[in-house]
Parts: C-alpha cells; structure tokens; sequence
C-alpha cells in the first residue's frame, strides 16, 4: 500500500481529475455490482451522504435499534441530516421484514413520510452477525412494495460474502446504496466507498461537497483502496479463524461468557460473573498489552484483524486467563 501511494497518479478529485480515485471507484462499482461509486473519507460521513442523498428533512427512516447509523454516528441523522430514526428491534441486527411493514407509516397530514430503510452486514453490536441474503432480500421486497429506498452500511460487507463464500453482488443486488469501507478488515489506512446508480451518486457527490468531503490530490487515499479490493478481501477468513480460537479459548474460562454467535471477527463477552465491569477489566488487559472495547457495562468486545497473528491470538488468551483467575481469587 506504501509503494502504490508513493507512485500514485494524482488529480483534482473535486473536478473528477485524479485517475487514481476514478480507478477505485470504478473498481468499486464492478466489485459491487452498482453504476458508480463514490471515495469519501470514513463509514460515518459515507452514511451521512447516503441518508442525505436518499431522504429529505423531516422524513422517516427505518433502522435496527442497535446499528451503528444510530448508535455511534453521533446523532448525524438528526443533527445534520433532519431525519427521524425509526429503531426497531431485530434479532442478532436482522429486523424481521413484518416489523419493517408495520412501521411504514400511512399516508397521513400529522405523521412524518417513511422513505429509507437501512441495514447493517455484518451487524458491530451483534457481534459481526451476518445477514444472509434472503434476509435481505425480504426486506428490500417489503421496502420496494412501499416505494422506499434501500440502503445498506456494509462496513464490513466482505466479511459476510467470506463468511458465507458468495460473491458480494449477492448481497448488493438488494440495496439501493451500499457503504463499505476500505479499512477495518481490509487494511487501507483510511476511506470507505458508497455505490449506487448515476443519479444517486451524482447527488451524493454534491452532498460530499456539502460536508466538507470533496478532497484534492486524494488519489494517495485511493491508491491504498485499490490494494485493498484487489489483495485483501480474502485473507479476511484468517481473521475469522482467529476470532473463533480466541472465542473457544475464552468460552472455557470460568466467569467469561460469550453473548452473540462468533461468525466473523468480532467477539463480544460478558464479565458480570467476575464481579467486575468492563472498564476495570479492559483497564487490566492494557496493562498486558492486550486491547479490548467496551460494550456495555459487563460487555467487552475483542475483534481480529491484519496484523493480529496466531501468537497473538496465543498472548490474548493467556492474559485473559491470568486477569481471570486474580479476579476469581480477590
């Protein structure tokens, strides 16, 4: 990634000119099976530009009660957007298309107009649980019947397609928009994409520019997200092998217990047992060198990546145990 940045051909991207970006998001839009594609700088402003691009202020949009549009975009739907979340409950960040279909509000002068619904694969707050795609499929039926757009965070969509060993067009053909992002598990130092047709991404060009998005020589962005579509995707499967030994490896230890289905590389693990909170347990994995998030007051999450080798999967896994048995022996 180094070296395709350092010889990257550069341009203007906020004229269109910089052959670099234009190559990856037209690599995008082929991988993805969409028209065209669109390099923005993060998962969140890539969202952002969705949303606004699909749905217009004081409008409705449908999303699972714990995605990461809601949870953790620091209200931009509101805030910037003018739109109006509607949560709902899914199972494991899949929302049953029947509680879609009942949310979709009648026409009707004192109600807000619903007209996105959005969904996450693979699902942060469920663990990197992975929608199939009859799952979406369902969805997006429901959501076409009602003349709605669909859009879909697809932050780590590639690990979904791994996980199931599908080509990602499978999930793409049920979605209006995608977002998916260069880093994470991909391993680019920054950007996401967002893909749709011509009209959609030509109003999310202008949106960019709104937010402040519209870059100059970003073809040193872009050069590093071509690495990545081309020789990353993958290798992601290394990342879930090592995600299920952590995860069998923690489910043994007395105290720790795994809350959601591990299918790609995300775990999360309740400490409560341990008599302890999430907070001081991380605080004393860091102190070993070992990095976790948290979730909830017990919660913890443990996610695998490039860079996360078998050894360290080995270290983590120790230091776990030893944290484990000083709580158990205070």
């Amino acid at each position: 990634m180094l070296e395709a940045i350092r010889h990257a051909r550069l341009g203007d991207d906020v004229y269109g000119e910089d052959p670099t970006v234009n190559e990856l998001q037209e690599l995008a839009a082929s991988r993805m099976g969409k028209d065209a594609a669109l390099l923005v700088t993060s998962g969140t402003q890539g969202n952002l530009v969705s949303l606004m691009s699909h749905a217009r202020r004081g409008e409705e949009v449908i999303l699972e009660a714990e995605c990461h549009i809601y949870y953790y975009e620091v209200g931009g739907i509101s805030a910037l957007a003018g739109l109006i979340p509607r949560p709902i409950r899914g199972h494991l960040g899949v929302l049953d298309p029947r509680d879609v279909e009942a949310a979709i509000r009648p026409k009707d002068i004192h109600q807000p107009r619903t007209s996105l619904v959005c969904m996450e694969n693979t699902h942060n707050r469920a663990g990197g649980t992975v929608w199939t795609p009859e799952q979406m499929r369902a969805v997006y039926e429901v959501a076409k019947e009602h003349g709605l757009s669909v859009h879909l965070d697809g932050a780590r969509i590639f690990n979904a397609a791994v996980y199931l060993g599908v080509d990602v067009k499978q999930f793409t053909k049920y979605t209006d928009s995608v977002m998916f992002c260069l880093s994470k598990g991909l391993s680019a130092p920054i950007g996401s994409l967002v893909v749709g047709d011509e009209e959609f991404i030509e109003k999310a060009r202008r949106v960019r520019k709104m937010l402040g998005g519209g870059m100059r020589q970003a073809g040193i962005i872009a050069a590093a997200g071509i690495i990545a579509l081309e020789k990353m995707v993958d290798r992601l499967k290394e990342d879930h092998e090592n995600a299920q030994i952590l995860a069998k490896a923690l489910a043994k230890l007395d105290g720790i217990r795994i809350t959601h289905p591990v299918q790609t590389n995300i775990i999360i693990f309740d400490v409560s047992d341990l008599n302890t909170t999430a907070e001081r347990f991380i605080a004393s994995l860091a102190e070993r060198g070992v990095k976790a998030s948290q979730f909830g007051r017990t919660l913890v999450r443990m996610v695998t990546h490039r860079g996360i080798e078998r050894e360290d999967i080995e270290y983590a896994i120790s230091v776990v145990e030893e944290v484990v048995s000083k709580l158990r022996s205070a």
